[in-house]
């Protein structure tokens, strides 16, 4: 069960109490509104407070320091979560019970991570330039990677062609021109906003009681002079009118992607009908998608669709010849108005009941994964706790996944045309 604290104004700590576990974890995210001015800024930030503190200033010092910490871990965290977008640290960390006899850990890596925070290399009023340049060379790298895997790009651009008028349209980790134009100074005097003004969400996960992770943290954050600004809450997709849209490239096989909107988002109760809906549709093995257009019908090398429910998106990605385009576009609606006229199976309904039950049954695995679901539920604006989530799940009649199909419609489209084919 989750616990919530205020700590202090914009500032909560989601404490999961778990014994189960000989690791334990903490995260600490700064919340944002996703904007493309800042994107980049926010993606490239963890990275350098990674690369050296006033105590331990390169590399090698920290790493040295989590060896002595029986081995302890703390990465770069940077989510993307419907409006928002968050900037911070995660720290997985072996439990005190099973250190040795007088040894502690989970005070020293609380202390750690502040020094991250709050004590990082400097040099003439910025960042150590050196670190700046150095992640900036990395983050170019991420993003560059892209192109490496044309799925992931052509999704990357139907959502920008789709939320042109909508956040939500950013790329994660920004654009590489704005990571170019950021350097030591300015990356600084932004961190120094994000400290004062942002929300910040801290989640543990262990077997430590509350009080001791309150105090740890209070301690952790006292050095910050903070003048929150209020964060906006979540909003449904920003509907600014669709557009189709095709690109060439020197690939052998096309890309579809094409994208939905409904009103149904993770914020309302109807959301449980519409994750069995997508599952039915085409996330899984079991889908119309994948059984009837790739298995049956041939017409694709692979397809899949996804539900982004903080917004209400559904998006369906295809590799296709590229001769096939309209008759795949065409499939791919047509298997969307057998949803919605009912056509879906009692076998159809069990099977989509069955993965996304599955999904939600591993939430609870391992100290990353609790992290990971409830912290991202609890900023995403989800009306349903964990138990609550499956039991609607489990009570979700075919005539409610109809109803949910009936909101879904075509919204823009993005063809990644293959000119090696």
């Amino acid at each position: 069960m989750i616990q919530s604290f205020q700590l202090f104004p914009g500032v909560t700590l989601r404490y999961f109490a778990d014994n189960r576990f000989k690791q334990g974890c903490l995260s600490v995210q700064f919340v944002r509104p996703m904007a493309a001015e800042e994107a980049a800024m926010n993606a490239l930030l963890p990275a350098v407070l990674l690369r050296g503190t006033k105590q331990y200033p390169d590399l090698r010092a920290i790493t040295l320091h989590l060896d002595d910490l029986y081995g302890a871990s703390v990465s770069a965290l940077v989510r993307r979560i419907g409006d928002y977008q968050t900037t911070g640290l995660y720290c997985s960390f072996m439990e005190d019970r099973y250190a040795m006899d007088g040894d502690a850990i989970l005070a020293p890596i609380v202390d750690f991570v502040r020094q991250l925070l709050l004590e990082p290399v400097t040099e003439e009023d910025g960042f150590c330039a050196e670190f700046v340049e150095s992640e900036k060379k990395n983050l170019i790298s991420a993003i560059e990677s892209e192109l490496n895997d044309k799925r992931v790009y052509a999704g990357v651009q139907l959502l920008k062609v789709m939320c042109r008028s909508d956040a939500f349209g950013i790329p994660r980790l920004g654009e590489k021109k704005s990571v170019e134009a950021a350097d030591a100074k300015k990356l600084y005097q932004h961190y120094q906003r994000i400290l004062k003004e942002s929300r910040i969400e801290l989640f543990y996960v262990g077997a430590a009681q509350p009080e001791t992770i309150l105090a740890l943290l209070k301690n952790m954050l006292a050095g910050i002079q903070r003048c929150y600004v209020n964060l906006p809450e979540q909003t449904a997709f920003c509907d600014a009118g669709g557009e189709h849209t095709r690109e060439a490239m020197d690939i052998t096989q096309s890309k579809l992607c094409m994208g939905f909107v409904t009103p149904i988002t993770n914020r309302v109760r109807e959301f449980a009908a519409m994750q069995l809906f997508n599952a039915i549709y085409g996330a899984g093995m079991t889908s119309k998608l994948f059984m009837i257009v790739r298995e049956k019908m041939s017409l694709c090398y692979s397809i899949g669709s996804g539900y982004y429910g903080t917004k209400g998106i559904i998006t369906v990605s295809a590799g296709i010849d590229q001769n096939q385009e309209e008759t795949v576009r065409a499939e791919i609606l047509r298997q969307l108005q057998l949803c919605q006229s009912g056509d879906i199976s009692d076998g159809e309904l069990i099977a989509a009941r069955k993965a996304v039950l599955s999904g939600l049954r591993t939430v609870h695995d391992s100290p990353g994964a609790i992290e990971g679901y409830h912290s991202t539920a609890g900023l995403s604006g989800l009306c349903f706790d964990l138990e609550e989530y499956r039991r609607a799940i489990s009570a979700a009649k075919i005539a409610d996944v109809v109803e949910a199909a009936k909101t879904v419609r075509l919204h823009s489209s993005f063809f990644l045309q293959g000119v090696g084919e």
